[in-house]
């Protein structure tokens, strides 16, 4: 990870609200650039609606997201940024070959890169079938493989291991890691705790809230938990005892790590 570049996001005091309910309140994080960052948090904290708002398409009602040094959403950066939703965004009348021919002309990518993704995701098998024949595993491949097109300077992945089996997690998470190793900065989220030990970094989140930033053994080291779920239980309690006025720690500072 390129500790002393610029970073690869930068969110300053983003708010965002659906309806009446704030989602995001007040956020602010760092995304640094060559790197796999883990975005973790339990179901409905507000990870999608981040991402949502790092690739530009949240509405946000104040705060800035500035994307490899231009403002999120802006048209130069839809080449440069790769987006994978929860829900695999593809066209299952067509062929996995068919999607990734679609999506490279669009983008302007090279030709090859049809093959490179398809072999870097471990889909060449399937690249003849019908995308609407396939497993949830293999989709969430396809979703992927379509976002690696053009070789991205950030890909922001949502949730892109759940319902996975165990052999093909590990797969992904190496394949992050390589392209994380070629200089492509990575935000993954997810919310198996588990999978915290496979990043670079952590943000822990909850309800709308970054609670940590640091790195897998430095939040180990503050928290003195013996793993990731220990540690986020043990940032809800100070949480808490800050919200009751019994721990000393103000509300509003989440814990960094010493290179935060």
């Amino acid at each position: 990870m390129v500790d002393n570049a610029e970073p690869a996001v930068v969110v300053d005091d983003l708010h965002v609200r659906r309806g009446k309910r704030a989602v995001l309140q007040g956020l602010n994080l760092r995304v640094p650039r060559g790197g796999v960052v883990g975005l973790l948090g339990p179901s409905g904290c507000g990870k999608s609606t981040l991402m949502r708002a790092i690739v530009g398409v949240q509405v946000v009602r104040s705060g800035t997201v500035t994307v490899l040094g231009r403002p999120a959403g802006s048209a130069d950066l839809r080449r440069r940024v790769g987006y994978v939703t929860q829900s695999p965004s593809v066209y299952e009348d067509l062929t996995v070959r068919q999607n990734l021919r679609y999506f490279q002309a669009v983008l302007g990518a090279p030709r090859s890169d049809v093959e490179r993704v398809l072999e870097a995701t471990g889909l060449q098998a399937q690249a003849g079938q019908l995308v609407g024949s396939l497993s949830g595993g293999q989709l969430s491949r396809v979703s992927l493989a379509g976002a690696l097109l053009g070789s991205p300077e950030l890909l922001v992945l949502d949730e892109p291991t759940v319902g996975l089996d165990p052999v093909l997690r590990l797969q992904l998470w190496e394949l992050f890691h390589r392209l994380a190793a070629a200089g492509t900065s990575i935000l993954v989220s997810s919310h198996v705790m588990d999978e915290a030990n496979r990043c670079d970094r952590l943000l822990l989140m909850r309800e709308g809230e970054i609670l940590a930033d640091d790195t897998p053994d430095g939040l180990l080291a503050a928290t003195g938990a013996r793993d990731t779920e220990d540690a986020f239980l043990a940032l809800i309690g100070e949480r808490k005892e800050v919200a009751e006025g019994t721990h000393p720690l103000p509300p509003a500072q989440p814990h960094r790590g010493r290179h935060a």
